[in-house]
């Protein structure tokens, strides 16, 4: 299973046309592309606002949202670079700092994460971000009572976003403590009960006290909000092989694959797949590399047992 740990708030900037001059077109070339990516059309987008760029190379906007589109296509590196390129001419471009921190967490480099996030709190210390920011950091350090009180404080700022107690209920649900975390979950649904990443961790809870079924109830309703996170069809597959359905099961943990080859706890469905279909040599194929990498993941010491008892 794997829960989202961070969140694209992607807002783009827009620009306001005046008579066809430099600034002109350069804010045409800034909307269409806007337009593009409405589109989900993230391609023609950057190529837009790189005509853009172009016109005006200093032109922060158009940086900005070109890194949102690279964002939307998993190119984190560049989304790194452009929203680095977006600070270096709007040095106090609070939301550049935000989405490049998430990029950061992203592409693995927590450290230069937390740097943005230490700038958001002390620059702009009334933006729930900055603290949603550095709770997202000090999650994937482990610092869970930190990640605790920064999104408890982004809360504080932006008591009706949902998603601040989606995060706070995951912390929990870490920790192993169910019930608060469940408690978290029906005050976000209070907020906002289309939260997809609500629903999928209620699924995980529920798959965790051996509720097979509710699980996959609940991370059905978590697609039909958003069709489009690959982590939802994992943890759906992994519901249905714990149902004996391990066809169905292994179809979505392979479609999710091909949405996201990069988690591992889709690699470990597959080996658990095997086990369960007897297939020794395959489990262990996928089995033996996850317990020497990732010997605390949920699941794996057990059916790395398992497999080498075929």
């Amino acid at each position: 299973m794997k829960i989202q740990n961070s969140i694209l708030y992607g807002i783009l900037a827009f620009s306001i046309l005046s008579c066809d001059s430099v600034e002109d077109k350069k804010g045409r070339f800034l909307l269409k592309g806007n337009e593009k990516l409405e589109e989900n059309d993230p391609r023609s987008a950057i190529q837009l606002y790189q005509e853009a760029l172009e016109l005006d190379s200093a032109y922060a906007d158009a940086w900005f949202n070109k890194a949102v589109a690279h964002v939307q296509l998993n190119q984190f590196g560049q989304a790194i670079s452009d929203f680095s390129q977006a600070i270096y001419y709007r040095p106090d471009y609070s939301q550049a700092h935000f989405q490049r921190g998430l990029s950061y967490l992203d592409n693995g480099e927590f450290y230069n994460a937390r740097s943005d996030a230490d700038w958001m709190k002390k620059n702009d210390p009334e933006n729930w971000e900055g603290h949603f920011l550095a709770g997202l950091v000090a999650e994937k350090f482990e610092e869970f009572d930190d990640a605790l009180l920064h999104f408890q404080k982004a809360s504080e700022l932006d008591p009706d976003n949902s998603d601040l107690l989606v995060n706070q209920a995951t912390i929990h649900y870490y920790l192993k403590d169910f019930d608060k975390a469940k408690d978290l979950l029906i005050q976000a649904e209070s907020i906002n009960p289309f939260e997809p990443n609500l629903h999928n961790l209620r699924s995980m809870i529920a798959f965790d006290e051996g509720n097979y079924q509710e699980a996959l109830d609940a991370v059905d309703k978590a697609i039909s909000f958003n069709n489009r996170q690959a982590y939802f069809y994992n943890n759906k597959g992994l519901y249905l092989l714990y149902l004996g359905k391990n066809e169905e099961g292994i179809d979505l943990i392979n479609q999710s694959i091909q949405m996201d080859e990069n988690n591992p706890y889709a690699y470990r469905n597959k080996g658990i797949y095997y086990v369960l279909e007897g297939d020794k040599i395959s489990a262990l194929q996928f089995l033996d590399e996850l317990y020497q990498d990732y010997p605390e993941m949920d699941l794996v010491e057990e059916y790395f047992e398992k497999a080498q008892e075929l």
